[in-house]
């Protein structure tokens, strides 16, 4: 894997190389990294077809059921969380063969919920990475208004099996 540089894109087939999720838990649309090793952003389109969106998934009669109420804040928290996945591979280089493993979130803020049509910018930044643990702070926005924020733990482990 090339280092990478600053302005470089990751997108979808990428992504899909950097972590497990798929649709339609695949949260993270493409990613842009900022500097490396240290800043990434990532967009996430909402629509309204997706299961997250809390938009309807049909009508009946003609009626329309439920509401939409937008993401829920632990999503976009996940999705802060995916987007780090890009950091994380500049940093992987420190450690032959690892992993990164989620282990914990801290001072989480859930606020405006994204809704359907809104674009929801996703930016990690690395707090800190010492002996394989990364201390990660991350913000979500739309329209440049807060959606969440939340610092989150990553370890690096060498892959076992």
């Amino acid at each position: 894997m090339t280092p990478s540089q600053p302005g470089d894109v990751v997108g979808a087939n990428e992504i899909h190389g950097l972590i497990a999720h798929r649709y339609p838990f695949l949260l993270v649309d493409r990613i842009t990294i900022a500097e490396p090793g240290r800043v990434v952003i990532g967009e996430k389109r909402i629509t309204g077809g997706e299961w997250a969106s809390g938009a309807p998934a049909h009508r009946a009669g003609g009626v329309q059921l439920g509401t939409a109420r937008g993401v829920s804040g632990l999503l976009v928290v996940e999705a802060l969380a995916q987007t780090s996945a890009a950091l994380m591979r500049d940093l992987v280089a420190s450690v032959p063969g690892a992993v990164g493993y989620f282990v914990g979130m801290e001072r989480v803020r859930l606020r405006v919920p994204p809704r359907a049509g809104d674009l929801l910018r996703l930016e990690v930044r690395l707090g800190s990475f010492r002996r394989g643990i990364a201390k990660l702070d991350g913000r979500a926005s739309v329209d440049g208004r807060p959606a969440a924020s939340a610092r989150f733990t990553t370890i690096l482990r060498a892959r076992t099996g």
